[in-house]
Protein backbone atom coordinates (compact mmCIF):
# COMPACT_ATOMS: atom_id res chain seq x y z
CA UNK A 1 0.00 0.00 0.00
CA UNK A 2 3.00 2.43 0.68
CA UNK A 3 4.43 2.01 -2.76
CA UNK A 4 0.68 2.76 -4.33
CA UNK A 5 0.04 5.76 -2.15
CA UNK A 6 3.08 7.42 -2.61
CA UNK A 7 3.49 6.97 -5.82
CA UNK A 8 -0.03 8.98 -6.20
CA UNK A 9 1.34 11.63 -4.18
CA UNK A 10 4.57 12.18 -5.66
CA UNK A 11 3.38 11.90 -9.40
CA UNK A 12 0.06 14.26 -8.44
CA UNK A 13 2.15 16.97 -6.74
CA UNK A 14 5.04 17.10 -9.53
CA UNK A 15 2.14 17.01 -12.62
CA UNK A 16 1.00 20.31 -11.33
CA UNK A 17 2.51 22.65 -13.83
CA UNK A 18 3.94 19.78 -15.27
CA UNK A 19 4.16 19.60 -19.59
CA UNK A 20 1.62 16.94 -19.69
CA UNK A 21 -0.75 18.82 -17.41
CA UNK A 22 0.03 22.20 -20.17
CA UNK A 23 -1.01 19.62 -22.50
CA UNK A 24 -4.32 18.86 -20.80
CA UNK A 25 -5.23 22.51 -20.69
CA UNK A 26 -4.44 22.65 -24.81
CA UNK A 27 -6.64 19.96 -25.27
CA UNK A 28 -9.62 21.01 -23.24
CA UNK A 29 -9.39 24.21 -25.05
CA UNK A 30 -8.70 23.06 -28.45
CA UNK A 31 -11.29 20.34 -28.78
CA UNK A 32 -13.86 21.33 -25.61
CA UNK A 33 -15.19 17.53 -25.32
CA UNK A 34 -13.34 16.28 -21.53
CA UNK A 35 -14.67 12.61 -21.65
CA UNK A 36 -12.57 11.67 -25.05
CA UNK A 37 -9.86 13.30 -23.69
CA UNK A 38 -9.88 12.08 -19.77
CA UNK A 39 -10.00 8.28 -21.75
CA UNK A 40 -7.22 9.49 -23.71
CA UNK A 41 -4.74 10.39 -21.09
CA UNK A 42 -5.45 7.76 -18.96
CA UNK A 43 -5.04 5.03 -21.46
CA UNK A 44 -1.73 6.66 -22.27
CA UNK A 45 -0.40 6.86 -19.18
CA UNK A 46 -1.18 3.25 -18.58
CA UNK A 47 0.70 2.37 -21.38
CA UNK A 48 3.41 4.56 -20.66
CA UNK A 49 3.97 4.60 -17.09
CA UNK A 50 3.36 0.57 -17.79
CA UNK A 51 6.37 0.61 -19.95
CA UNK A 52 8.68 3.26 -17.55
CA UNK A 53 7.44 0.55 -14.60
CA UNK A 54 9.04 -2.69 -16.16
CA UNK A 55 12.50 -0.54 -17.19
CA UNK A 56 12.63 -0.17 -12.98
CA UNK A 57 11.55 -3.85 -12.22
CA UNK A 58 13.98 -4.58 -14.88
CA UNK A 59 16.91 -2.50 -13.96
CA UNK A 60 16.44 -4.71 -10.34
CA UNK A 61 17.94 -7.56 -11.92
CA UNK A 62 20.68 -6.14 -13.93
CA UNK A 63 22.13 -3.54 -11.07
CA UNK A 64 23.76 -4.75 -8.10
CA UNK A 65 22.01 -3.60 -5.16
CA UNK A 66 24.10 -1.18 -3.68
CA UNK A 67 24.77 0.82 -7.09
CA UNK A 68 20.86 0.65 -7.60
CA UNK A 69 20.36 2.68 -4.11
CA UNK A 70 23.01 5.31 -5.55
CA UNK A 71 21.06 5.45 -8.98
CA UNK A 72 17.71 5.86 -7.40
CA UNK A 73 18.23 8.12 -4.27
CA UNK A 74 20.49 10.38 -7.23
CA UNK A 75 17.38 10.49 -9.66
CA UNK A 76 14.79 11.60 -6.79
CA UNK A 77 17.44 13.96 -6.21
CA UNK A 78 18.34 15.36 -9.58
CA UNK A 79 14.35 15.18 -10.23
CA UNK A 80 13.46 17.32 -6.76
CA UNK A 81 15.44 20.02 -8.65
CA UNK A 82 14.00 19.35 -12.09
CA UNK A 83 10.53 19.69 -10.20
CA UNK A 84 11.66 23.09 -9.66
CA UNK A 85 12.09 24.44 -12.81
CA UNK A 86 8.51 25.31 -14.21
CA UNK A 87 7.55 23.42 -17.39
CA UNK A 88 6.85 24.69 -20.89
CA UNK A 89 4.53 23.31 -23.81
CA UNK A 90 6.18 23.13 -27.79
CA UNK A 91 3.69 24.45 -30.03
CA UNK A 92 3.55 21.33 -31.91
CA UNK A 93 3.11 19.03 -29.03
CA UNK A 94 -0.56 19.00 -29.53
CA UNK A 95 -1.11 19.38 -32.91
CA UNK A 96 -2.29 15.52 -34.40
CA UNK A 97 -4.94 16.13 -36.60
CA UNK A 98 -6.65 13.41 -38.15
CA UNK A 99 -6.84 11.01 -34.78
CA UNK A 100 -10.27 12.98 -33.67
CA UNK A 101 -10.11 13.58 -29.81
CA UNK A 102 -9.29 10.65 -28.20
CA UNK A 103 -6.33 9.33 -30.72
CA UNK A 104 -4.81 12.68 -30.95
CA UNK A 105 -5.04 12.72 -26.84
CA UNK A 106 -3.71 8.90 -26.49
CA UNK A 107 -0.46 9.89 -29.21
CA UNK A 108 0.13 13.37 -27.69
CA UNK A 109 0.06 12.02 -23.74
CA UNK A 110 2.21 9.05 -24.47
CA UNK A 111 4.82 11.07 -26.67
CA UNK A 112 4.76 14.23 -24.21
CA UNK A 113 5.28 11.69 -21.02
CA UNK A 114 8.46 10.23 -22.71
CA UNK A 115 11.50 11.46 -20.69
CA UNK A 116 9.37 13.26 -18.58
CA UNK A 117 9.74 13.61 -14.67
CA UNK A 118 6.99 11.74 -13.71
CA UNK A 119 7.67 9.02 -15.93
CA UNK A 120 11.50 9.15 -14.34
CA UNK A 121 9.58 8.98 -11.09
CA UNK A 122 7.96 6.24 -12.48
CA UNK A 123 10.65 4.19 -13.38
CA UNK A 124 12.98 4.83 -10.01
CA UNK A 125 9.74 4.32 -7.89
CA UNK A 126 9.38 0.59 -9.50
CA UNK A 127 13.15 0.07 -9.19
CA UNK A 128 12.67 0.97 -5.22
CA UNK A 129 9.83 -0.70 -4.13
CA UNK A 130 9.40 -3.79 -6.71
CA UNK A 131 5.72 -3.79 -6.84
CA UNK A 132 5.21 -2.75 -10.55
CA UNK A 133 1.48 -3.09 -10.48
CA UNK A 134 1.16 -0.76 -7.20
CA UNK A 135 3.83 1.76 -8.71
CA UNK A 136 1.99 1.93 -11.88
CA UNK A 137 -1.05 2.24 -11.09
CA UNK A 138 -0.27 4.91 -8.25
CA UNK A 139 1.42 7.16 -10.62
CA UNK A 140 -1.52 6.40 -13.11
CA UNK A 141 -3.91 7.74 -10.58
CA UNK A 142 -1.27 10.91 -9.64
CA UNK A 143 -1.67 12.05 -13.18
CA UNK A 144 -5.36 11.87 -13.27
CA UNK A 145 -5.48 13.84 -9.88
CA UNK A 146 -3.96 16.55 -11.26
CA UNK A 147 -5.08 16.26 -15.03
CA UNK A 148 -8.83 15.86 -14.58
CA UNK A 149 -9.76 18.86 -13.09
CA UNK A 150 -7.51 20.78 -15.78
CA UNK A 151 -9.52 18.98 -18.34
CA UNK A 152 -12.63 19.78 -16.77
CA UNK A 153 -12.04 23.19 -15.16
CA UNK A 154 -9.78 24.57 -17.56
CA UNK A 155 -7.38 27.39 -16.99
CA UNK A 156 -9.04 29.33 -14.67
CA UNK A 157 -8.13 26.54 -11.72
CA UNK A 158 -4.77 26.97 -13.10
CA UNK A 159 -4.20 30.65 -12.32
CA UNK A 160 -5.47 29.43 -8.81
CA UNK A 161 -2.72 27.09 -7.69
CA UNK A 162 0.31 28.48 -6.07
CA UNK A 163 2.64 26.95 -8.27
CA UNK A 164 5.96 27.53 -6.68
CA UNK A 165 4.27 26.17 -3.64
CA UNK A 166 3.61 22.94 -5.26
CA UNK A 167 6.53 22.92 -6.94
CA UNK A 168 8.65 23.40 -3.41
CA UNK A 169 6.31 20.68 -1.97
CA UNK A 170 7.24 18.43 -4.44
CA UNK A 171 10.65 19.00 -4.86
CA UNK A 172 11.05 18.38 -1.02
CA UNK A 173 9.03 15.02 -1.49
CA UNK A 174 11.77 13.51 -4.31
CA UNK A 175 14.28 14.90 -2.19
CA UNK A 176 13.43 12.99 0.79
CA UNK A 177 12.45 9.96 -1.04
CA UNK A 178 16.34 10.71 -2.77
CA UNK A 179 17.98 10.90 0.52
CA UNK A 180 15.71 7.71 1.80
CA UNK A 181 16.80 5.68 -0.69
CA UNK A 182 20.74 6.98 -0.02
CA UNK A 183 20.60 6.05 3.85
CA UNK A 184 18.78 2.14 2.52
CA UNK A 185 15.44 3.30 4.03
CA UNK A 186 13.31 1.99 1.03
CA UNK A 187 11.38 -1.43 -0.06
CA UNK A 188 11.74 -3.46 -2.20
CA UNK A 189 15.92 -4.89 -3.23
CA UNK A 190 17.28 -3.16 0.13
CA UNK A 191 17.30 0.54 -0.55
Amino acid sequence: MEAFLLSTGVVALAEIGDKTQLLAFVLAAKYRRPWPIIWGILLATLANHALAGAVGAWLTTVVPAQTLRWVVGISFIAMAAWTLKPDTLDEGDAKLAGFGVFGATLVSFFLVEMGDKTQVATVALAAQYQMLVAVVLGTTLGMMIANVPAVLLGDGIAERIPMRLVRAVAAAMFAVLGVAALMGMGAGIGL
